[in-house]
């Protein structure tokens, strides 16, 4: 495999595309809500508080949309850092035992060396077919870029 295909960002697709255009919607409605209040002036009782508060709806909804939409695993030679909706977190490859895509989750999950699991949310199953290539391309990205497991003879010299 070519390595800028073998390294080129986990993203997902439809949740990215679908994240977009909410963000848009939300910032219209809640922008055309903020300004279209009638104040005052036109006969309303809405205040200048009440525009701020459905702008900031709206700014706030736009946000967390596109940070899910900036969701994604960037792997390296050396380490995958995985940027998921609130936190991100750099995983050496070495530390990854196991790739899970299966069962009810939406996404990957990866099992560390020290128990912990770790959703990547850039791969999920919304993407169907696309979902589950990434998925192995994530796992053979894993195989070749880990230590090999140690083997009897190398816990014999130990």
């Amino acid at each position: 495999m070519d390595d800028a295909v073998a390294f080129a960002p986990f993203r997902p697709r439809r949740g990215r595309a679908v994240a977009l255009v909410a963000a848009v919607v939300a910032l219209v409605i809640f922008g055309g809500i903020a300004v279209l209040l009638p104040g005052a002036d036109r006969g309303g009782n809405w205040t200048v508080g009440d525009r701020i508060f459905f702008a900031g709806t709206g700014i706030g909804i736009a946000f967390l949309l596109w940070r899910y939409a900036s969701i994604k695993a960037v792997p390296t030679r050396t380490t995958l850092t995985v940027r998921n909706l609130l936190l991100s977190r750099t995983i050496a490859w070495d530390q990854i035992v196991d790739v899970q895509f299966s069962g009810g989750d939406p996404w990957v999950t990866i099992e560390l060396a020290d128990t912990d699991r770790v959703a990547v949310m850039a791969i999920q199953k919304a993407d169907a077919e696309a979902g589950r290539a990434e998925a192995s391309r994530l796992v053979a990205l894993v195989q070749a870029l880990s230590p090999p497991a140690p083997g009897p003879d190398d816990l014999a010299r130990g």
